[in-house]
């Protein structure tokens, strides 16, 4: 399994806003908007996510991690011993993720694109 991409969540109280501001002071442009979660980025592969409110998961997360093998991911989360907070979900925006809770509380998204 590889790590394909890392990238921050920042819960939001108003997204429009957020992007703005974010987009401004970092250089920064839309490069996804769902209505709930907007990912800016830069030309060389910088990545911010801003979310309101998760429109699946029960909780936002604070960091996105994008693998190659999302059930293999599962696999060592579960062998961890860690929490699991949102299952094995195959979401219809195309990606195939689960949340788990690390021992500090930090909530970690882990996805792949699905096929």
């Amino acid at each position: 399994m590889r790590i394909e991409r890392v990238l921050p969540d920042l819960t939001v109280n108003d997204l429009e806003q957020a992007v703005v501001e974010h987009g401004a002071a970092l250089g920064m442009t839309v490069l996804m908007d769902h209505g709930w979660i907007v990912t800016l980025g830069d030309e060389a592969g910088h990545q911010l996510s801003l979310m309101s409110s998760d429109a699946t998961a029960p909780v936002n997360p604070d960091v996105s991690v994008f693998v190659s093998d999302v059930h293999e991911a599962l696999e060592r989360v579960t062998a961890a011993g860690l929490e699991i907070i949102h299952p094995l979900t195959d979401e219809p925006w195309g990606v195939t993720r689960f949340f788990y809770r690390d021992s500090a509380g930090r909530v970690v998204n882990v996805g792949a694109h699905t096929p």
